[in-house]
């Protein structure tokens, strides 16, 4: 059977993929919270780590591991890769201190921020022209960050730094010639060895929390389960979906970890974050409306 299927078309296999990573992300929270009392350094080596296997098992049954074989002898796709390795692990740290220090309404912020982010670089340096709406939302986002660096006297780094790393790791890979299964093992790849030897470093040092067969050990192995399989759930899901289209399901996994940091991490909404959070809503309102209606127009 032929996987070709019609440009700019909904699939149901595609859907489902899609919503399932953004609910898997939705819930990652709860599991980072587990593993809050581990410094965010080491549960981002086990992430890197563990999700090796994971995402090399599911190549191999895929038969794609030439493509591979081949992204590792080019120098210029190794550079790229090196580029958006750094970038997602950047994201990955950020994300984890975050959620262990009581800062996940800082991520849900960065991860509504970004889809806006990622617009303002398009029209930067795809060339691609914005929209008066476009602008408009982005410039109200812009207003929302401004009123928390107002009452905090600071830049609000951890959302900042989650839409940063995010947005340019989506705009590099934009530049991999390569499937997202084979990206996603060469990055971890890349990573792999600077992960091993800080985790064999750490536990010479008598201060690593792997390897006592305990509680630790079992979430810092699935780290790397926890890790892949939304990331490989999404770069597949993404290819049988309309754009526009995940561009309104990435709000499920910001909302979740909204609703979780209040509702369960007890985090409290203050002044600033009453104004700024409405405000980026309704700019992802005043960016959503148009895709929603273009796709009503094409369905």
């Amino acid at each position: 059977m032929s996987d070709h299927r019609p440009e700019n078309v909904d699939t149901p296999k595609g859907l489902v993929l899609a919503i399932t990573a953004y609910l898997l992300w939705g819930f990652l929270p709860l599991y980072m919270k587990a593993l809050a009392h581990v410094p965010s350094v080491e549960v981002v080596a086990h992430r890197v780590i563990w999700s090796v296997p994971v995402a090399g098992a599911l190549l191999v049954a895929l038969g794609r591991t030439r493509d591979l074989r081949a992204a590792l002898r080019n120098p210029r796709m190794l550079g790229m890769a090196c580029l958006t390795a750094a970038l997602i692990s950047v994201n990955w740290a950020i994300y984890v201190w975050s959620i262990a220090n009581g800062r996940a309404l800082d991520a849900a912020l960065g991860y509504y921020i970004n889809p806006l982010f990622s617009i303002a670089l398009a029209g930067l340096f795809l060339g691609e022209r914005l929209s008066r709406a476009q602008m408009g939302a982005i410039l109200l986002a812009a207003a929302g960050v401004a009123v928390l660096i107002a009452q905090a006297g600071e830049l609000p780094w951890v959302a900042l730094g989650l839409t940063f790393s995010w947005g340019f790791y989506a705009l590099f890979k934009r530049s991999l010639p390569i499937g997202p299964n084979q990206g996603f093992l060469l990055e971890v790849l890349i990573l792999s060895p600077f992960a091993l030897a800080y985790v064999v470093w750490i536990k010479a040092q008598g201060q690593g929390h792997f390897g006592d067969f305990g509680a630790d050990s079992l979430l810092l192995a699935g780290a790397g389960v926890v890790t892949a399989v939304p990331l490989l759930f999404y770069a597949n899901g993404a290819k049988l979906v309309r754009l526009s289209t995940m561009g309104i399901l990435q709000y499920i996994a910001p909302t979740m970890i909204f609703v979780t940091a209040v509702a369960l991490f007890g985090e409290e909404i203050d002044r600033a974050r009453m104004i700024a959070f409405p405000m980026i809503w309704a700019a992802l309102v005043i960016y959503s409306v148009p895709m929603l209606r273009q796709m009503r127009r094409a369905a």
